[in-house]
């Protein structure tokens, strides 16, 4: 059978060996199918770049810009490679410096007509032959990929994608072998907007604890009153707190905590004001003040500076829950399952409705309705507020255990309802809609209708002997549209419910999220934060010498950003801070020696780091004078040789023709010597001229090329890299693609 990359090959005692004929299922997954090396590249016009690895490779690659989406040829030659260890050579996800390239494209192909990268081994490696195409003399090769901007796993329109090489699956923690020159597509321009995120992506919201306020006694409800900004708390008493009374509503300066006054009294059964705990909060009075529930039968009202509340104690059972009515002095109100509307001035029921059961509900009244829920018995009823009947019942399944709450998004009139570990979502006709699942009890809801978020607080069970408890309970956040979450997961340590019910509030826009810790007496507010998202970003600069430069990116973000720039000299291997380079505007004075510098910008703030995607920088001379005679045989991997003028050398033959002129001129000194043409085209792309003594390479072929060897089809290598790690599910938030 064929061997699977990333294991040693298989066979009756031995390595497989060139020529052994595949086994019949392996030819009818693989589909192997031939691809002559050195043929023609496609007609991708752009300058061939060339990058240089930590072991001294060249790396060269035909075309690296404007490249065509749908599919484009490349030539890819090296030299300088070792010849102990095999490579892969691909187009993949640019991770950084000391990073493995990954996904990469070819991956997962089996269908046999992959092209999309090479295997490249040692002479006399098992993998040779059928599998794996050999190294040239010197560690060389030159080979031919075709690649798109997406596909398995990979998109190059999310993420910086570069031509690479890399040790293949038997050594892939080996990063000697990497070598990187980044590559884009017609369409993706530089300077794209977002930035590639280094430890979260780009524009990550998660919420940070800044605050814990413990000056409320046992937090129970909160209200962050829309009018008056101020944070209404109801409360009861701290157990390990007996010699305190820390019963009542407290209004709280929602920046520090500290409560600007507290309503203790309220009427009880017989009209005299009595010390009273604040169990839930109705809703708001206009300018100010809340109405709420307080215990047992008591539903009354007050606001900052109040010393009593005003209210009501009604006849009946116990209310279970409580929410504003369809008058202005009007409440809704459960006692058990019976549901009434109460003038708050007198106590008087106006309407009631005894339903089958149940002692939560949510009232909607922009869409005439109230959601009335049976944990018990597993059913949601809607309950119509016109005709006060109910209309409609629906399955609450799972409903068996622990009741959490029943909450209604304003904007949409979809149903949260908590239950046990999970968030049941019905939207506004009471369709099912989705499951959101959690690893702790559901325990409220809140919603930004402005910003189409929907916060729940889950609580931990608080029972240490059930594996399923960590004390710890947890904060999501959710678009309210589609569900999928819109900010990190943030633990809350200590928060569980075995003396109570935690509680939210949020103020609107979601930058401010107030969420309460029964069983350790406390509110902690919790405050927005973005990861930098890049807003605008440089493009690639072609200069003279001595022309300014000004490159310019900016980000947002909170807290708000810091720029550095950074400047890498060798196409993106490596990268350093460019000194007092922290204004969103770089400026400096172009040089020559700065031709194909790579700079970008790195935000950071307390969240996260991005980057801009990287831009060349390509500098000329002023003049047309005589450079190219300076650098044709430098050996410069960089700049590549002669530009305009001189004779192709560097003290060399006076003849032009290259032969001293070093191993990577790469471009030919247009009005040098005589032989300047020949001396141009040989080590550019990897062909024939390894050492450089001759400079006579062929333009079409290569040191493999002249072999006759035929290359396999990439379908192995796909599932090469599969086997090495290299495949991974593309991020779905996009962000910019990048590299110049």
């Amino acid at each position: 059978m064929t061997p699977t990359p990333g294991t040693p090959p298989t066979g009756p005692g031995r390595p497989r060996r060139p020529g052994r004929r595949l086994g019949a299922a392996a030819v009818a997954a693989l589909l192997l199918a031939a691809v002559p090396a050195g043929a023609a590249v496609s007609a991708d016009a752009a300058t061939p770049k060339s990058a240089t690895g930590p072991q001294g490779q060249k790396l060269t690659v035909s075309a690296t810009t404007g490249l065509d989406p749908a599919g484009a040829k490349i030539r890819v030659t090296g030299e300088g490679y070792g010849t102990t260890s095999g490579i892969y050579v691909a187009l993949c996800k640019d991770n950084g410096a000391n990073r493995v390239p990954s996904p990469c494209l070819g991956g997962a192909d089996m269908s046999g007509g992959s092209k999309n990268s090479q295997w490249i081994v040692p002479k006399g490696d098992p993998y040779e032959g059928e599998l794996a195409l050999p190294f040239g003399p010197g560690g060389t090769f030159d080979v031919e990929i075709e690649i798109r901007s997406e596909g398995d796993g990979l998109d190059c329109a999310d993420v910086p994608c570069s031509v690479v090489t890399r040790a293949d699956h038997r050594a892939s923690g080996d990063r000697t072998q990497d070598v990187r020159i980044p590559v884009t597509f017609a369409g993706q321009e530089p300077g794209e907007p977002g930035g590639e995120g280094v430890d979260v992506p780009a524009g990550t919201v998660s919420y940070k604890p800044v605050a814990d306020f413990t000056s409320a006694g046992k937090p129970l409800d909160l209200l962050l009153h829309p009018d008056s900004k101020k944070l209404y708390v109801g409360a009861d008493n701290i157990p390990d707190t007996a010699d305190t009374d820390e019963r009542g509503l407290y209004v709280l300066n929602p920046e520090d905590g500290k409560a600007e006054s507290r309503i203790t009294d309220a009427p009880g059964s017989t009209g005299a004001l009595r010390a009273s705990a604040a169990a839930r909060i109705s809703g708001p009075l206009p300018g100010d003040g809340v109405v709420y529930n307080y215990p047992l039968r008591g539903v009354g009202s007050a606001k900052a500076g109040d010393t009593a509340a005003t209210g009501v104690w009604l006849a009946g059972s116990t209310i279970t829950d409580i929410a504003p009515g369809t008058a202005p002095g009007t409440v809704l109100v459960a006692q058990g399952a019976k549901l009434s509307e109460i003038e708050r001035a007198t106590g008087t029921a106006t309407r009631s409705l005894t339903l089958p059961g149940g002692t939560q509900f949510a009232a909607d009244h922009a869409r005439g309705a109230v959601w009335f829920s049976d944990f018990a018995a597993g059913k949601l009823h809607r309950v119509d507020l016109a005709s006060f009947a109910v209309t409609a019942s629906f399955d609450l399944p799972g409903t068996d255990s622990i009741a959490g709450f029943t909450e209604v998004d304003p904007a949409s009139g979809a149903v949260w309802v908590g239950v046990n570990r999970s968030v049941l979502v019905f939207d506004a006709t009471g369709k099912p809609v989705k499951t959101l699942v959690g690893k702790d009890l559901a325990r409220d809801a809140a919603f930004d209708a402005a910003g189409g978020r929907a916060f729940v607080a889950w609580q931990d069970g608080g029972d240490l002997s059930d594996p399923a408890n960590d004390n710890n309970g947890t904060l999501t956040v959710y678009d309210s549209t589609d569900f999928t979450p819109a900010a990190k997961d943030l633990s809350l340590p200590g928060n569980q419910t075995q003396l109570g019910a935690a509680s939210l509030a949020v103020e609107p826009g979601g930058a401010t999220v107030f969420v309460t810790s029964p069983a350790e007496g406390k509110v902690t507010r919790l405050t927005r934060q973005v990861s930098p998202l890049v807003t605008q970003a440089p493009a690639d600069r072609s200069v003279r010498a001595g022309e300014e430069v000004a490159l310019t990116a900016r980000a947002e973000g909170t807290p708000e950003p810091s720029v550095r720039w950074q400047v890498s000299t060798d196409g993106s291997q490596t990268w350093r801070e460019l000194d007092g380079a922290t204004e969103p505007v770089l400026t400096f004075t172009a040089k020559s020696a700065q031709d194909g510098y790579r700079y970008r910008a790195e935000f950071r703030n307390d969240v996260g780091t991005t980057r801009t995607a990287p831009v060349t920088l390509t500098v000329t001379e002023a003049t047309g004078g005589d450079t190219g005679g300076g650098n044709g045989g430098s050996d410069d991997t960089t700049t590549g040789g002669a530009a305009t003028g001189g004779d192709g050398s560097t003290g060399g033959d006076s003849d032009g023709d290259g032969s001293d002129g070093g191993t990577s001129t790469g471009a030919s000194g247009s009005s040098g010597g005589s032989g300047s043409s020949a001396g141009s085209t040989g080590s550019t792309v990897g062909g024939g001229s390894v050492g450089g003594n001759t400079g006579a390479g062929t333009t079409s072929g290569g040191s493999l090329a002249a072999t006759g060897i035929t290359v396999i089809s990439v379908t192995l290598l796909a599932a090469a890299l599969l086997g090495g790690g290299l495949l991974i599910h593309r991020r779905a938030r996009r962000r910019t693609s990048g590299l110049a």
